[in-house]
């Protein structure tokens, strides 16, 4: 059978598909054998001769030679074989080609069939492949539908689909068709029919990965990023530590006149970020946790608790608008936090709320 598309064929699927040659033959060879048997009756596994030179397909149905039938599938009784050929054996491999003519339109279709689950099964697996090693990634994809609340974006080189649920959306984002987007990939998913991408824009992986993207002292180590308390769309602290005294890490991640941090600010959709030094204090680290307020004292009231004391018109902006500033300062640090006025603090605990001789609190 001479078939020069058959080849090209070859060539665009493992081009645009990432389906290499062999796993398409051995999809089409299983194929082959459940619609032989299907149209002639005749059992056999196929085997596929192919003559890239002279573009030439060739199928043959191959059978065992055996003294027992245990799998007529895949054997022949030396008695049937010699019927055949007189001179076959046990152990010799019946070889029979199947002509294009033998295929009904019934065993075509099964054929077609077999073989296009097949093909997506391996297109599923190499998806599932490729995206387990970058799962946690930032990459960059193009926004092509947008249902049911889903948006279905196009990602990496075989264009395979992500999908970006409601709970992964940022509030108040818009996203449009043919919309270019960063995204963390944060899962892949396989259902056994196909295989889903998750990826995310409301995920603190997204604003780690911007930040190594942006400041290199991140990407090399110098700099590291200690925790992320993030509220997508609204505000982001971000803690960060160098343990090199010559590294100012905080200037490192702000960039020379704001650039680096307004970058990721403006791929955020102008999300504020607080950059946090991590102390290894924990008091000292609430105290900062709770920029951009001027904290007076922090006070140890339990395990892994504390009340901070600012002063009484910093109360609004230490607590933030619906308690956000608090909400992320705890969950930056880990400690409950109980954010007082001072002249409450002091109503309550008296002298203990008021800063040590000497203190010189900063705004933050």
């Amino acid at each position: 059978m001479i078939n020069q598309d058959f080849f090209f064929a070859l060539e665009e699927l493992e081009r645009n598909k990432g389906i290499s040659q062999e796993e398409f033959i051995t999809a089409l060879q299983n194929a082959m054998t459940i619609a032989n048997k299907k149209a002639t009756g005749t059992p056999g596994e196929v085997r596929i001769k192919l003559n890239p030179e002279k573009k030439t397909i060739q199928f043959y149905a191959e059978r065992v030679v055996v003294e027992e039938l245990i799998d007529a599938d895949k054997e022949i009784t030396l008695e049937e074989a010699q019927e055949i050929k007189k001179t076959y054996k046990l152990g010799d491999i019946v070889s029979e080609e199947i002509k294009s003519k033998d295929f009904g339109r019934i065993a075509a279709q099964t054929a077609k069939q077999v073989l296009t689950q097949k093909l997506r099964d391996i297109e599923r697996n190499n998806t599932v492949n490729e995206f387990e090693d970058r799962e946690g990634e930032l990459m960059t994809c193009i926004v092509r539908r947008v249902e049911n609340g889903n948006v279905y974006v196009e990602i990496g080189g075989n264009q395979i689909e992500g999908v970006l649920t409601p709970r992964d959306q940022v509030p108040g984002e818009k996203y449009e068709v043919n919309q270019s987007l960063n995204v963390f990939v944060k899962k892949v998913r396989n259902t056994g029919k196909n295989a889903q991408i998750m990826v995310s824009r409301s995920s603190n992986g997204l604003v780690r990965r911007l930040f190594e993207n942006e400041v290199p002292e991140i990407k090399q180590g110098v700099v590291v990023i200690k925790n992320i308390a993030r509220e997508p769309g609204q505000r982001t602290k971000i803690a960060i530590y160098s343990d090199d005294p010559t590294v100012d890490a905080v200037g490192a991640c702000v960039g020379n006149k704001g650039a680096r941090v307004n970058a990721i600010v403006s791929e955020l959709g102008g999300e504020k970020i607080d950059i946090i030094p991590w102390s290894e204090d924990p008091l000292e680290y609430i105290s900062r946790a709770l920029s951009p307020a001027r904290v007076v004292k922090v006070v140890q009231t339990g395990e892994e608790s504390a009340m901070v004391v600012v002063p009484d018109d910093k109360l609004s902006l230490a607590i933030g608008r619906s308690g956000q500033n608090a909400r992320l300062a705890v969950r930056l640090t880990g400690w409950k936090i109980d954010v007082k006025s001072e002249s409450a603090a002091i109503a309550e605990l008296g002298r203990d709320a008021e800063p040590a001789t000497g203190a010189d609190p900063t705004e933050e």
